[in-house]
């Protein structure tokens, strides 16, 4: 059996990481939580704005420093209403009838993503999806420590865990296919035999129309 493998921030959703996270920061249990929260974030900004453009491991990981100190509750309690917010009204129009295609076709449908994984769930549920590739973080005494789990979801790294997630669940690479929106994620369409770009940035699209891959618009 094949498998089909999703990015999801700008193949399937409109939306990246800072959106949700954002979300989080401005919804704490008090106005002075939220207000503390929000002058870390902006502190770090001119790290992130770096960081987005150089590595996204980096990225990731500063990005979800704003996470530390929340309860595992609050986490758990505010993701069906971050999800409902933030990431279900920018799906992307076309993305659900792409995850059927693969879904009528027998395959397995995996998103992977450097979001975090109790978002992605939600998101794997409302699509149909069958599994998930996402970030973690880190808890202690059911408290987040603003660290993720390794390995961290994100750049080179996906095409890795993609091809443990096809030896685990017995998937053929050169069976298999792959989309994705940006020239970043290269190596994880690369490993596929059916790799596809969606909505794909300039760089990608010049690669694409080279190499021959499907360019779809789901926009």
């Amino acid at each position: 059996m094949a498998a089909s493998y999703f990015d999801v921030d700008g193949t399937l959703i409109r939306t990246n990481l800072v959106h949700p996270t954002l979300y989080y920061v401005l919804n704490q249990n008090t106005p002075l939580h939220s207000l503390a929260k929000l002058g870390g974030a902006l502190v770090k900004a001119p790290w992130l704005a770096w960081a987005e453009t150089r590595d996204r491991r980096i990225f990731n990981e500063l990005l979800f420093t704003s996470y530390g100190g929340m309860s595992e509750d609050r986490l758990v309690g505010l993701a069906v209403e971050t999800f409902e917010r933030v990431i279900k009204p920018n799906i992307y129009p076309g993305a659900r009838d792409l995850v059927q295609t693969s879904l009528d076709k027998g395959h397995d449908v995996v998103l992977v993503s450097g979001a975090l994984d109790f978002l992605m769930r939600l998101l794997a549920e409302h699509l149909g999806a069958t599994d998930v590739i996402a970030n973690r973080l880190e808890i202690k005494d059911r408290f987040a420590t603003g660290k993720l789990l390794r390995p961290v979801v994100a750049g080179p790294e996906k095409s890795r865990l993609i091809r443990e997630h096809a030896r685990s669940r017995g998937h053929d690479l050169d069976e298999c296919f792959a989309y994705s929106d940006s020239y970043s994620d290269v190596p994880m369409l690369s490993i596929v035999g059916h790799p596809a770009a969606v909505n794909p940035d300039r760089k990608l699209s010049l690669l694409a129309n080279a190499y021959h891959w499907p360019i779809i618009h789901v926009d």
